[in-house]
C-alpha cells in the first residue's frame, strides 16, 4: 500500500514522531468506532466511512487515515486514539 522506502521517511506533521502502519487490530478498532459514531479528529470534524488503513504516531497517541492508498498527513486530519474508546 505504502512505498517502505516513503513510509521510512514521513512523520506526524505535528509532533515529527515516525509513523507506521496501524495494525489490523487497530484498523478494526477504528472502524468499529466510527461505525457506532461520534469519531472526531483533531479539527472537530466527523469522521466517517469505513478505514481501508491507517498510520499510526510512534507513542501510539494518533492515528492519519489513509484513503485512496494516499496517507492523510494534516494535523487536523488526525484521530486521538483515546477518543475511539
Amino acid at each position: 500500500m505504502i512505498h517502505p522506502d516513503l513510509l521510512s521517511i514521513i512523520a506526524c506533521p505535528e509532533s515529527r514522531q515516525p509513523l507506521s502502519l496501524a495494525d489490523d487490530a487497530m484498523v478494526e478498532k477504528l472502524n468499529a468506532a466510527i461505525e457506532k459514531g461520534g469519531v472526531k479528529n483533531v479539527g472537530g470534524a466527523d469522521v466517517a466511512g469505513a478505514v481501508e488503513a491507517a498510520l499510526v504516531r510512534e507513542d501510539g497517541q494518533v492515528v492519519y487515515l489513509i484513503r485512496d492508498s494516499i496517507p492523510v498527513l494534516l494535523v487536523d486530519e488526525g484521530i486521538r486514539v483515546d477518543s475511539l474508546g
